[in-house]
């Protein structure tokens, strides 16, 4: 086993994942969901509740939910987590599973998480308390939050609502190749541009579902891992960063903690941004993959807008971001994270049909939490990487 600043490098490998009831799921709980497919990611392992004994999720509204879910499921797990880092929490918890996993804490890791706010809305949307310095200003949250980086980004650096725009026709146009994908109608930059103004620069358009949906994924050493039903995708580099809580407390608007988290996550997996064809980036507002391209490494600071315009991420692009239609077309049930790294193990194994990158054999899922605030990168691959 090889540490790389501080990280056991392929040591933990994701050998089962799932996805369910993405789009709408009338009648079936939150609880419900994530119990549904946690026993459909470890089929697509081949193992069963009785090899699982730890447990990750971040339940929608119960602060309990790792307790919630345990129960319901009949295990008793060693390790059982359920923070609060946002939609990146389902990274981090990639990296604290396979520390675990290395350490010989456990053996066997379940990620899950679901959630209904289209087919059961919940009566407030969030779960924190209102800021005192932002609230005076009756902010919308968190599209207000992401809008500000947004406008500062184009006072900044000339980005435009055009540059904005073709992140989410990208995102549609991948999801035009997933059957799976919740908005599979077309999309034109036209149609993002004219779409009723939510909270200015953003309009309804650059902004994700709200939808329902359901993923989990399984890990487990990578001396086992070979002997499971799927091939199986090694954990080469996760890492995370927090910069702040509120908006009005970033300390600069256009750089994100993933300028961190990247940088170490790609150090331990040995690669740099060059050598990645996929990018599965968290897309809650058009202009979050624009900051995460940049601070990832994929092209400079300020050149995120020219960097995805002209069809550059959509299919046929020189990359591949987001090709399961993202949280702008796809699935967004309140936290993406989980979804990310569910479609970047499916198209390492080529499991993806027409939307399959060809020849992939790295990937990175990048999620993100509460407004800009938590950052964590996790880089994949297959097993020849090792």
């Amino acid at each position: 086993m090889t540490y790389v600043n501080g990280f056991p490098r392929g040591a933990a490998c994701i050998v089962g994942a799932a996805t369910f009831g993405i789009g709408r799921c009338p009648g079936v709980s939150a609880v419900d969901m994530a119990a549904k497919v946690s026993l459909m990611a470890l089929a697509d392992a081949g193992l069963s509740l009785a090899d699982v004994d730890a447990l990750y999720t971040s339940a929608p509204f119960e602060a309990l939910g790792g307790m919630e879910l345990a129960e319901y499921l009949g295990i008793t797990p060693k390790v059982t987590d359920c923070n609060r880092t946002g939609g990146s929490a389902f990274e981090v918890y990639v990296q604290q599973a396979a520390l675990a996993l290395a350490a010989g804490l456990i053996d066997c890791a379940l990620i899950a998480y679901g959630a209904n706010p289209a087919s059961n809305p919940p009566k407030t949307v969030g779960m924190t308390r209102p800021s005192p310095w932002e609230a005076p200003y009756q902010p919308l949250a968190p599209v207000s939050s992401y809008a500000l980086a947004t406008s500062r980004h184009m006072y900044q650096y000339g980005t435009t609502r055009e540059h904005l725009a073709a992140v989410a026709v990208a995102a549609r146009a991948w999801a035009q190749l997933n059957p799976e994908a919740a908005v599979r109608d077309p999309l034109t930059i036209d149609q993002v541009l004219s779409a009723r103004m939510v909270s200015t620069p953003l309009t309804v358009r650059d902004c994700c579902l709200f939808n329902d949906g359901a993923a989990a994924i399984v890990m487990v050493r990578a001396d086992r891992a070979r002997d499971l039903r799927k091939a199986a995708i090694p954990v080469l580099g996760a890492a995370h960063a927090v910069t702040h809580r509120e908006i009005s407390g970033m300390p600069d608007l256009t750089r994100t903690g993933a300028v961190f988290s990247g940088t170490q996550a790609f150090a331990q997996a040995g690669v740099t941004a060059a050598d990645i064809r996929l990018a599965m980036l968290y897309d809650a507002f058009t202009i979050t993959p624009i900051l995460f391209l940049e601070d990832l490494g994929f092209c400079a600071k300020g050149e995120g807008g020219p960097f995805v315009s002209g069809g550059a991420i959509a299919p046929g692009g020189r990359l591949a971001v987001n090709t399961n239609g993202g949280g702008l077309s796809c699935v967004h049930p309140g936290m993406y994270g989980l979804f990310l790294l569910v479609e970047a193990v499916r198209q390492l194994r080529g499991e993806t049909g027409e939307r399959q990158v060809p020849a992939l054999d790295l990937a990175v899922a990048h999620g993100n939490g509460g407004v800009l605030s938590s950052q964590a990168t996790v880089v994949l691959g297959r097993m020849d990487c090792l």
